[in-house]
């Protein structure tokens, strides 16, 4: 697949716009391995290769297991995943979805029993962040790094 447009140095102001949010929601607080599942999670609803190669290697390098990455469109049937972590799956899914299905009230409120106001502000930001670095990736065809390796070998 050939890339439209390198949005990175085409529009350089909006990408360090948008990467200024993305440094204020990885120092929020919120655990890596929460956001690392966020991440992993909108870009494979979004079907954006860029996103999951990237996120999976960091989240591998972090200490996160293969075995819950591999599981993770499939969260709702394994116990491998936290409450929290799993409030902040469905969080993720209602926000990523939210065309199809709006944000339901009881979602709301599960989600409120594991994230203080603050941290579900911040993980509502770290959504909207990757859902923007996936629409950016997806609408440009930026390819994930081993793409461009194995298109040069």
């Amino acid at each position: 697949m050939q890339q439209r447009i390198n949005p990175t140095q085409t529009a350089p102001d909006a990408y360090k716009a948008l990467a200024a949010v993305q440094a204020y929601v990885n120092k929020s607080g919120i655990e890596r391995p929460v956001l690392e599942l966020v991440k992993m999670r909108a870009s494979q609803i979004n079907g954006c290769a860029f996103c999951l190669h990237m996120h999976s290697t960091d989240a591998i390098r972090a200490g996160e297991q293969p075995e819950r990455l591999h599981l993770l469109p499939a969260w709702r049937e394994t116990d491998l995943y936290t409450p929290r972590e799993r409030a902040a799956l469905a969080w993720t899914e209602a926000l990523t979805r939210i065309a199809d299905n709006d944000v339901p009230d009881d979602l709301y409120e599960e989600v409120r029993r594991h994230f203080s106001d603050k941290e579900l502000v911040d993980l509502s930001y770290a959504i909207v962040t990757i859902n923007g670095w996936n629409r950016l990736m997806k609408s440009f065809r930026v390819p994930p790094a081993i793409a461009k390796a194995s298109a040069a070998a």
